[in-house]
This record gives C-alpha cells, structure tokens and sequence, in this order.
C-alpha cells in the first residue's frame, strides 16, 4: 500500500458540516457539525486511501501574531449562519453549542488513528506547513484537505490540495495551468491581490489573472521575494499603472506577504518540539468501545460507524507493518 499521509484543515471541515447539516440528536441538542464531520473523515480517508490522517486546529490566540502585522486581519467576518433553524435557540445557545460539538468532536477523534494537533498562539496554517514539510514524510504522498486557496502555496512534487467543497484536487501542475502562477509564487501573488475573506486589501484592480500577466516571472518554478518584485515593478514603472500602483502600496503588500506566507511556518522551537514528539510518540489504535459510550451517551447512536471503523481499521493495521 502506498503511504499517504492526509493533513486536514480541522475547522474548516468542522465548520462546512455545522452550517449545512441539520442532524438532533436524541437529546435534541444539534449534532450536525459532529457527525457531518465524521462522515466527511470517513469519505476523505476512503477516496484518498490515507494511511495516516492527521487534524490540525488552530490554537487559541492563534491568529494574534498576524493581527500585530495587520490588525484588521479576519475583522469583519460575517457571523456563522446554519442554512436551517433550531427552534427555540437564540444565538447565545447556537455558540456554545457550537464550541460544544468541537469539543465532543475533538474528544471522539482521541479514541482512533487520527493524529490530532493544536498549539496555543498557533493557527492551522502553519501547523499543516509545518507538517507538509516534515522530515518524517519526506519522499511520501500527501494531501491537504481544505477549501482555503493559502496552501496552494505548499504544493509541489509530493504535496497536493484537495478541495471538497470544489470537488477538485489541484497539483502544482494544473495550477500553472489555471492561474499562470507557480505554487512557489502564489503566496506573494496574494499579497497583491489581498484576500477578502481574511479582510486583507490588496493593490487596486490587481487580481491574479492582471498579476499572471503583468508578472510573468510569477510563472517560473522557483520562489521570488519581494525586493525582485519591487524592482521588476520599478524597471517597467514607465509601463502600465499597475508596475507603480504596486510601488506604492509596496508596504501593503510587504504586511500581506507577512501574513500570507506559510514559508517557514509561524511556530516556535517549542512548539515545533511538541509536534514532532506528537508524532515519534503517536499510537496508531482506536477503541471502538469508547467510541459506542460516547455516541451513546451524547445522543448519536445512530451514526454508522461500521464505515469508518473500517477505514480506521486499516490505518491501524498499515502501521503495524512499519
């Protein structure tokens, strides 16, 4: 069997099957977001084979160091909003039963194969680039599951990024092909264009199709800063008002770039220490016992494990082997 290690962006799963699922539990407390995401585990490890599956979450505070860059990073978002009603429940329950279920979730995963990671200060970004680089996967296939375009940026020859809610995996391959930039190049091709989900303005009327074009040393497979970006801008500042718009909003795109780029990762010695002892120390096993009680107990008994469990199954048998 190949090894295949899946790095999951947690939240971003967790949150896509709190707002699209609609599951009570017998309880009557909604469940939706817990076991939405434990079908979506159960169909990401079958449909790419993973022998290892890794969830990553951001830590508490961890978006904190990229508000000292720019603190109107992620402001604004809009609030959470399920495309179904719970009758009776006002915002207030709905957050916590929110946190609740992420909670619940979290402690269900404990109980099998699945690695899970979470440092303080520290957000998902930087923990799955971290361990897309890791040196215990060296040379093995991996798959960032993830709907967020920051971690194209990670791509290359080892590395792709699938993205459910699109349906579509994208390789370092087909994405020259549909943006004319290389992965090595997209995060610095963000700063200019900004990112609207993550409140982070970009250069005016700069959007990546204008950036392929007016770049096109973007295209090349090989990592450019922002000092070759501004020189390029300034040698053709005499061209179209794109070369000195980006001139002077060099200092913009300099704070995006910080924020953008996952190239090092954002982690501390220590914290880099405490994943890699998470890693060398991980027990591949699961304890389908436990996994029953809880259902039980928290009014999801229904939920059909004997799919996961399965996949579950194999991960742990794989790493009998290695």
């Amino acid at each position: 069997m190949t090894e295949r290690i899946v790095i999951i962006d947690a939240l971003n799963m967790y949150l896509r099957n709190y707002i699209i699922n609609p599951s009570i539990s017998t309880n009557g407390n909604p469940v939706g977001g817990l076991v939405g995401t434990l079908g979506s585990l159960r169909k990401t490890i079958r449909e790419t084979k993973a022998t290892s599956v890794v969830l990553c979450w951001d830590g508490p505070g961890g978006s904190l160091r990229r508000r000292a860059v720019i603190k109107e990073y992620k402001e604004g978002r809009k609030p959470l909003r399920k495309n179904y009603e719970i009758e009776g429940m006002d915002k207030q329950s709905e957050k916590e039963n929110q946190i609740w279920q992420q909670a619940l979730l979290m402690e269900v995963v404990n109980n099998t194969p699945i690695l899970q990671l979470m440092l303080p200060g520290v957000e998902a970004d930087d923990v799955i680039s971290y361990i897309s680089n890791h040196p215990k996967f060296k040379g093995k296939q991996k798959v960032i599951v993830s709907s967020d375009k920051d971690f194209i940026q990670l791509l290359d020859n080892e590395t792709v990024l699938l993205r459910p809610i699109q349906k579509k995996i994208l390789n370092k391959v087909n994405v020259l092909e549909e943006f004319g930039i290389a992965p090595e190049n997209f995060a610095l091709a963000r700063a200019i264009a900004g990112d609207k989900s993550d409140n982070l303005v970009g250069v005016p009327r700069a959007g990546l199709k204008t950036i392929a074009k007016r770049l096109p040393f973007m295209a090349e497979p090989m990592s450019f800063g922002l000092d070759h970006l501004e020189q390029y801008c300034k040698e053709n500042i005499e061209g179209p008002k794109f070369y000195s718009s980006i001139v002077e909003n060099i200092d913009l795109v300099r704070n995006n770039y910080k924020v953008m780029n996952l190239n090092p990762p954002s982690i501390s010695v220590q914290g880099r220490d405490k994943i890699d002892w998470a890693i060398d120390e991980f027990d591949h096993s699961f304890n389908l016992t436990e996994l029953k009680k809880l259902s039980v107990q928290n009014g999801f008994a229904s939920f059909d494990w004997s799919g996961l469990t399965g996949l579950l199954q194999r991960i742990v048998e794989f790493h009998k082997t290695t």
